[in-house]
């Protein structure tokens, strides 16, 4: 598949080695030739510097053969504007970034009226990250399938927890919780796991269940499961603000530290239910007379990567709160992963795995058995997708334990009409299903994929 990127910035580098790795033609345009250069030839792919905005410049891209077009500059409206050209071709699938709060309200006007096909917003996916797991502070990570219906959580186990010690087996049948364990991360290694796998102290264990069964889940292993009750935010940028407006919706009070006296006037204005502080977080004093010590959650927004790193350290020291930090830089992300900083939000992988979702989607022959989430996990090792099944394939009809599928690779969950179950040996796969693989096996694109 042929695919024009706009913008060689973290997303957009990101997404070509995605990509680049699943064998689709790329071409790279930006105006800064130093990043084309770097992201040519770092990922073997072509490159155009110019103006995405120019039509001549994505003539010479190819935009004439082109399939899938993605704009994520770091400019709303020339995002815009770049698809809006590409729709010239006809059969072009246009994907833009749009950041702006104001521009949130009009996507579907966008996407009717200048026909752009597709539309992201990192910093709303991200707040709405975040605000997932502040349900279950207890999770490293919640992740939702099958339209709300199942979720995929992940947690870090502790020597008093029940679960401690015990195999996969075990929990099943002791903790009498409809759950589907999927995977362990064990240092470095990571575990497609069986019946017999055992659970240690210090593992990091995915797993899925509704969101019902996730609630009665961790308060039986010993952990807490009902949701924060208050929240203290340092950054006032995008993601504080439409985060803010989604806590507030579940009635969780919102208290924003925030530097920038302008900034702090524009958030009294458009989130009025929250506190605004205009103060420096880095002082550690300030943070404490903030509340930091008696908050449940502390979220860490500013632009600044060490920033956010080190203060959720020293809440991580100082307090009982369920801390989350935002991290840019993927290479700041993987160590920041092995601090026990608490939760690591990265905008970027938020966004690249929107749009690998759609690119396979694309790719797949089969359209109409189609990826309808994807997601990367522990740095990309894993990915967890949910395959809508909406004609005969090979894995129809057939009893699971009958098919020959790919090693390292569970069948989770299935989504039939308004049941979700996880899958025994005896059920099958049905038209009309939805269903949830969990795998390290990557560049599954059909229903069909998960066979040897």
């Amino acid at each position: 598949m042929n695919t024009i990127i706009v913008g060689g910035g973290k997303i957009g580098s990101y997404v070509a080695r995605l990509l680049r790795e699943e064998d689709h033609d790329v071409t790279i345009v930006d105006t800064d030739s130093d990043k084309v250069a770097e992201v040519t030839g770092a990922y073997d792919i072509m490159g155009i510097v110019g103006n995405g905005a120019d039509y001549s410049v994505l003539s010479e891209a190819g935009i004439d053969d082109t399939d899938l077009f993605i704009a994520v500059t770091g400019e709303d409206e020339l995002n815009l504007l770049c698809c809006v050209l590409a729709t010239q071709n006809k059969n072009c699938t246009t994907l833009a970034r749009v950041r702006n709060p104001l521009y949130l309200r009009q996507m579907e006007l966008f996407k009717e009226r200048l026909g752009i096909s597709m539309i992201i917003n990192p910093e709303y996916e991200s707040a709405h990250e975040i605000s997932k797991i502040l349900r279950f502070p207890s999770a490293i990570k919640v992740e939702t399938f099958s339209k709300g219906n199942t979720e995929l959580l992940s947690f870090k186990v502790t020597k008093d927890q029940r679960i401690c010690g015990m195999s996969v087996g075990e929990v099943h049948a002791q903790i009498k919780v409809i759950v589907m364990i999927c995977a362990v991360k064990r240092g470095d290694e990571v575990i497609i796991v069986n019946g017999s796998s055992v659970i240690e102290e210090g593992d990091i264990v995915y797993f899925m269940a509704s969101p019902q069964d996730t609630q009665k889940f961790f308060k039986k292993i010993g952990h807490e499961s009902r949701q924060v009750k208050n929240c203290l935010i340092v950054g006032g940028g995008a993601i504080s603000l439409y985060l803010t407006k989604f806590l507030t919706e579940y009635g969780i009070p919102v208290r924003i530290i925030e530097k920038d006296r302008d900034r702090c006037e524009y958030l009294c204005e458009h989130i009025p239910e929250a506190v605004i502080v205009n103060a420096d977080a880095s002082d550690f004093d300030q943070l404490m007379e903030e509340g930091l010590e008696h908050a449940e959650s502390f979220v860490t927004l500013t632009n600044i990567d060490e920033e956010n790193v080190f203060l959720s350290l020293y809440a991580k020291k100082n307090s009982k709160a369920k801390v989350i930090s935002k991290v840019n830089r993927l290479s700041v992300e993987a160590m920041a992963s092995e601090m026990e900083t608490g939760s690591i939000i990265t905008p970027t992988i938020t966004a690249a795995n929107y749009i690998l979702k759609h690119a396979r989607a694309m790719n797949n022959s089969l359209e109409s058995n189609n990826i309808e989430r994807l997601y990367k996990l522990i740095n990309g090792r894993v990915e967890a997708l949910e395959f809508s099944v909406n004609e005969i394939s090979d894995v129809v009809g057939v009893k699971i334990r009958d098919l020959k599928l790919k090693d390292n690779l569970l069948i989770c969950f299935i989504l039939r009409g308004e049941e979700s179950f996880i899958p025994f040996g005896s059920d099958s796969i049905e038209v009309n299903d939805s269903v949830i693989i969990f795998t390290t096996n990557r560049g599954l694109n059909k229903i069909d994929d998960i066979l040897k």
